[in-house]
C-alpha cells in the first residue's frame, strides 16, 4: 500500500448492504464510524483501553473531525483503513490521521484527521493529559 506516512495502524473493512446509500455506495457516515472503530483498536493496540480512560477519568475526545472523500467504495469492496497518531503538545491536545485504501487498486478513496482535546470524563472539561497518556501517546507518534 501507499501509505501517506510510515508504520500504519491498519483495520480491514468492508462494505455490507447496511452501509450502501441511496446513491448505491458506501454512506459517508459509516466512514465515520470505521473511523472511531480504527482509533480505538489502536489506541488498545498501544495499551490504553476504554477502562483505562474511566480509571484515570480522562479521555481524547474528538474537538474537530475532518474528512476528504476522495472516491466512493461500493458494496463488497476490500478495504484497509489506517491511522497514525501525528502531533501533541504534550499537555492537552492531540492530532490523529486517517487514510482509507481499496485493496484491488490501492487508491485512496478518504483521508481524514482528528483534533483531540483530553477531558475530565467525570465533568467534560479540557484537562491536562496524564502521565499514561503521554507515556503511551508520545511514544507513538509518527512526524512524517
Amino acid at each position: 500500500m501507499n501509505w501517506d506516512r510510515p508504520t500504519p495502524f491498519t483495520l480491514a473493512v468492508t462494505p455490507q448492504a447496511d452501509d450502501i446509500d441511496g446513491l448505491n455506495h458506501t454512506n459517508n457516515a459509516v466512514y465515520v464510524r470505521w473511523c472511531e472503530q480504527v482509533g480505538w483498536a489502536h489506541s488498545e493496540h498501544l495499551g490504553l483501553t476504554l477502562a483505562d480512560y474511566a480509571r484515570l477519568d480522562r479521555a481524547m475526545a474528538i474537538r474537530r473531525g475532518e474528512y476528504d472523500y476522495l472516491l466512493p467504495t461500493l458494496l463488497g469492496e476490500a478495504l484497509t483503513l489506517a491511522t497514525w497518531l501525528c502531533a501533541t503538545d504534550g499537555k492537552l491536545t492531540m492530532e490523529r490521521r486517517f487514510q482509507l485504501v481499496r485493496d484491488s487498486d490501492g487508491a485512496t478513496v478518504l483521508r481524514g484527521r482528528w483534533d483531540l482535546v483530553c477531558i475530565e470524563m467525570s465533568s467534560g472539561r479540557a484537562r491536562r493529559m496524564p502521565a499514561e497518556f503521554i507515556d503511551v501517546y508520545v511514544a507513538a507518534l509518527v512526524t512524517a
